[in-house]
Protein backbone atom coordinates (compact mmCIF):
# COMPACT_ATOMS: atom_id res chain seq x y z
CA UNK A 1 0.00 0.00 0.00
CA UNK A 2 1.04 3.64 -0.49
CA UNK A 3 1.83 5.31 2.82
CA UNK A 4 0.06 8.40 4.08
CA UNK A 5 3.23 10.51 3.71
CA UNK A 6 3.63 9.33 0.11
CA UNK A 7 0.05 10.43 -0.56
CA UNK A 8 0.92 13.86 0.83
CA UNK A 9 4.02 14.05 -1.36
CA UNK A 10 1.92 13.24 -4.42
CA UNK A 11 -0.61 15.92 -3.52
CA UNK A 12 2.27 18.33 -3.07
CA UNK A 13 3.36 17.51 -6.60
CA UNK A 14 -0.12 18.04 -8.00
CA UNK A 15 -1.26 21.15 -6.19
CA UNK A 16 1.20 24.03 -6.35
CA UNK A 17 1.13 24.51 -10.11
CA UNK A 18 -2.07 26.50 -9.93
CA UNK A 19 -2.96 27.67 -6.73
CA UNK A 20 -7.26 28.20 -0.55
CA UNK A 21 -9.31 31.10 1.95
CA UNK A 22 -10.19 30.46 5.54
CA UNK A 23 -13.13 28.18 6.28
CA UNK A 24 -15.00 31.16 7.73
CA UNK A 25 -15.40 32.76 4.30
CA UNK A 26 -18.92 32.41 2.90
CA UNK A 27 -19.34 30.24 -0.19
CA UNK A 28 -19.34 32.47 -3.30
CA UNK A 29 -21.67 32.22 -6.26
CA UNK A 30 -20.69 29.43 -8.60
CA UNK A 31 -20.16 31.89 -11.44
CA UNK A 32 -17.55 33.78 -9.35
CA UNK A 33 -15.56 30.62 -8.67
CA UNK A 34 -15.79 29.57 -12.29
CA UNK A 35 -14.60 32.95 -13.51
CA UNK A 36 -11.50 32.92 -11.28
CA UNK A 37 -10.56 29.33 -12.13
CA UNK A 38 -11.09 29.99 -15.82
CA UNK A 39 -8.70 32.96 -15.53
CA UNK A 40 -6.06 30.68 -13.94
CA UNK A 41 -6.22 28.14 -16.77
CA UNK A 42 -3.07 27.94 -18.86
CA UNK A 43 -1.76 26.02 -21.88
CA UNK A 44 0.80 23.26 -21.47
CA UNK A 45 3.66 23.10 -20.95
CA UNK A 46 3.57 25.29 -17.83
CA UNK A 47 6.45 25.73 -15.39
CA UNK A 48 6.73 27.38 -11.98
CA UNK A 49 9.61 27.79 -9.55
CA UNK A 50 8.75 26.71 -6.00
CA UNK A 51 10.22 26.76 -2.51
CA UNK A 52 8.51 24.65 0.13
CA UNK A 53 8.70 24.79 3.92
CA UNK A 54 7.20 21.78 5.67
CA UNK A 55 6.36 22.27 9.35
CA UNK A 56 6.35 18.89 11.09
CA UNK A 57 5.28 18.48 14.68
CA UNK A 58 8.14 16.06 15.33
CA UNK A 59 10.83 18.59 14.26
CA UNK A 60 11.97 21.87 15.84
CA UNK A 61 12.53 23.61 12.49
CA UNK A 62 10.88 23.28 9.08
CA UNK A 63 12.27 21.24 6.20
CA UNK A 64 12.93 23.44 3.15
CA UNK A 65 13.29 22.32 -0.47
CA UNK A 66 13.22 24.22 -3.75
CA UNK A 67 13.10 23.54 -7.47
CA UNK A 68 10.63 23.64 -10.35
CA UNK A 69 7.12 22.30 -10.95
CA UNK A 70 5.91 21.50 -14.48
CA UNK A 71 2.64 20.55 -16.14
CA UNK A 72 3.64 18.84 -19.35
CA UNK A 73 0.13 18.43 -20.74
CA UNK A 74 -2.59 15.84 -20.14
CA UNK A 75 -1.96 13.94 -16.90
CA UNK A 76 1.82 14.51 -17.00
CA UNK A 77 3.21 16.48 -14.06
CA UNK A 78 6.77 16.80 -12.79
CA UNK A 79 8.40 18.10 -9.60
CA UNK A 80 12.15 18.69 -9.78
CA UNK A 81 13.94 19.39 -6.49
CA UNK A 82 17.30 21.15 -6.88
CA UNK A 83 18.08 21.92 -3.22
CA UNK A 84 19.12 20.54 -0.81
CA UNK A 85 19.53 17.45 -3.01
CA UNK A 86 18.51 16.67 -6.55
CA UNK A 87 15.40 14.57 -7.10
CA UNK A 88 12.82 14.39 -9.88
CA UNK A 89 9.29 13.02 -9.44
CA UNK A 90 6.97 12.51 -12.40
CA UNK A 91 3.34 11.47 -12.81
CA UNK A 92 2.45 10.24 -16.29
CA UNK A 93 0.07 7.65 -17.75
CA UNK A 94 -1.13 6.51 -14.33
CA UNK A 95 2.40 5.88 -13.02
CA UNK A 96 4.61 7.70 -10.52
CA UNK A 97 8.38 7.73 -11.04
CA UNK A 98 10.87 9.03 -8.45
CA UNK A 99 14.49 9.50 -9.48
CA UNK A 100 17.55 10.39 -7.41
CA UNK A 101 21.13 10.67 -8.60
CA UNK A 102 22.99 7.40 -8.25
CA UNK A 103 19.88 5.36 -7.45
CA UNK A 104 17.52 3.25 -9.53
CA UNK A 105 14.17 4.91 -10.31
CA UNK A 106 11.28 4.01 -8.04
CA UNK A 107 7.99 3.33 -9.83
CA UNK A 108 4.45 2.62 -8.65
CA UNK A 109 0.97 2.80 -10.12
CA UNK A 110 -1.72 5.28 -9.13
CA UNK A 111 -4.08 2.29 -9.15
CA UNK A 112 -2.71 1.56 -5.67
CA UNK A 113 -4.42 4.78 -4.49
CA UNK A 114 -7.55 5.40 -6.61
CA UNK A 115 -8.40 8.64 -4.79
CA UNK A 116 -5.15 10.15 -6.08
CA UNK A 117 -6.20 9.45 -9.64
CA UNK A 118 -9.40 11.38 -8.93
CA UNK A 119 -7.35 14.28 -7.58
CA UNK A 120 -4.98 14.16 -10.54
CA UNK A 121 -7.90 14.36 -12.97
CA UNK A 122 -9.32 17.29 -10.99
CA UNK A 123 -6.06 19.26 -10.87
CA UNK A 124 -5.48 18.79 -14.57
CA UNK A 125 -9.01 20.09 -15.10
CA UNK A 126 -8.14 23.15 -13.00
CA UNK A 127 -4.97 23.79 -14.98
CA UNK A 128 -7.26 23.78 -18.00
CA UNK A 129 -9.72 26.15 -16.28
CA UNK A 130 -12.52 23.56 -15.76
CA UNK A 131 -14.11 24.64 -12.44
CA UNK A 132 -17.08 22.26 -12.66
CA UNK A 133 -14.81 19.25 -12.76
CA UNK A 134 -12.74 20.51 -9.82
CA UNK A 135 -15.88 20.99 -7.73
CA UNK A 136 -16.56 17.27 -7.99
CA UNK A 137 -13.52 16.62 -5.77
CA UNK A 138 -13.54 19.71 -3.51
CA UNK A 139 -15.83 22.12 -1.75
CA UNK A 140 -14.47 25.48 -2.93
CA UNK A 141 -14.59 28.80 -1.08
CA UNK A 142 -13.31 32.03 -2.54
CA UNK A 143 -12.49 35.57 -1.53
CA UNK A 144 -11.43 38.25 -4.01
CA UNK A 145 -11.16 37.83 -7.77
CA UNK A 146 -8.67 37.91 -10.64
CA UNK A 147 -8.64 41.74 -10.70
CA UNK A 148 -6.59 41.82 -7.47
CA UNK A 149 -5.77 39.69 -4.43
CA UNK A 150 -7.72 36.46 -4.03
CA UNK A 151 -7.80 33.25 -2.01
CA UNK A 152 -9.24 29.82 -2.73
CA UNK A 153 -9.92 27.23 -0.03
CA UNK A 154 -10.34 23.62 -1.09
CA UNK A 155 -11.86 21.05 1.27
CA UNK A 156 -11.79 17.42 0.05
CA UNK A 157 -15.20 15.81 -0.48
CA UNK A 158 -13.74 12.29 -0.34
CA UNK A 159 -13.54 11.11 3.30
CA UNK A 160 -10.44 9.03 2.50
CA UNK A 161 -8.58 12.08 1.24
CA UNK A 162 -9.81 14.18 4.19
CA UNK A 163 -8.11 11.71 6.56
CA UNK A 164 -4.80 12.90 5.10
CA UNK A 165 -5.43 16.51 4.00
CA UNK A 166 -7.77 18.74 6.01
CA UNK A 167 -7.73 21.72 3.63
CA UNK A 168 -5.70 23.55 1.00
CA UNK A 169 -5.45 27.32 0.80
CA UNK A 170 -4.10 29.08 -2.26
CA UNK A 171 -3.28 32.80 -2.26
CA UNK A 172 -2.82 34.72 -5.49
CA UNK A 173 -2.91 38.08 -7.20
CA UNK A 174 -4.56 38.68 -10.58
CA UNK A 175 -3.85 35.59 -12.72
CA UNK A 176 -0.85 34.48 -10.67
CA UNK A 177 -0.86 31.85 -7.92
CA UNK A 178 1.60 32.99 -5.24
CA UNK A 179 1.33 30.51 -2.35
CA UNK A 180 -0.19 27.20 -1.35
CA UNK A 181 -0.83 26.08 2.22
CA UNK A 182 -1.62 22.39 2.67
CA UNK A 183 -2.97 21.70 6.16
CA UNK A 184 -2.61 18.03 6.94
CA UNK A 185 -5.11 16.19 9.09
CA UNK A 186 -2.41 15.30 11.67
CA UNK A 187 -1.50 18.97 12.24
CA UNK A 188 1.54 19.21 9.95
CA UNK A 189 1.64 22.07 7.42
CA UNK A 190 3.36 22.54 4.05
CA UNK A 191 3.70 26.04 2.60
CA UNK A 192 4.85 26.52 -1.01
CA UNK A 193 5.98 29.88 -2.38
CA UNK A 194 5.43 29.90 -6.14
CA UNK A 195 6.90 31.69 -9.12
CA UNK A 196 9.00 34.83 -8.38
CA UNK A 197 8.02 34.61 -4.69
CA UNK A 198 9.96 31.33 -4.35
CA UNK A 199 13.24 33.28 -4.38
CA UNK A 200 12.12 35.09 -1.21
CA UNK A 201 11.93 31.98 0.99
CA UNK A 202 13.60 33.00 4.31
CA UNK A 203 16.68 31.09 5.45
CA UNK A 204 14.78 30.15 8.62
CA UNK A 205 11.08 30.42 7.71
CA UNK A 206 8.30 30.78 10.24
CA UNK A 207 4.58 30.40 9.63
CA UNK A 208 4.09 34.10 10.37
CA UNK A 209 6.80 35.24 7.96
CA UNK A 210 5.44 33.10 5.15
CA UNK A 211 1.90 34.34 5.78
CA UNK A 212 3.11 37.93 5.44
CA UNK A 213 4.84 37.12 2.14
CA UNK A 214 1.81 35.32 0.76
CA UNK A 215 -0.63 38.11 1.56
CA UNK A 216 1.65 40.95 0.49
CA UNK A 217 1.10 42.89 -2.73
CA UNK A 218 3.43 41.86 -5.60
Amino acid sequence: MISGKTRLWLMGLLLPLWASASASEPAPAASSVQALIAALGQPAPAHAAFAEARFLQVLDRPLVVSGELSWLGGDRLQRRVDHPQQETSTIADGEVIQQRAGKSPRRFSLKRAPQLQVLLDSFVALLGGDAARLQQAFEIRQSGDATGAWTLTLVPRDARVAKTVASIRIDGYAKESRCMHMQEADGDLAVDLLGPLAARMPAEPTREALQALCQGVP
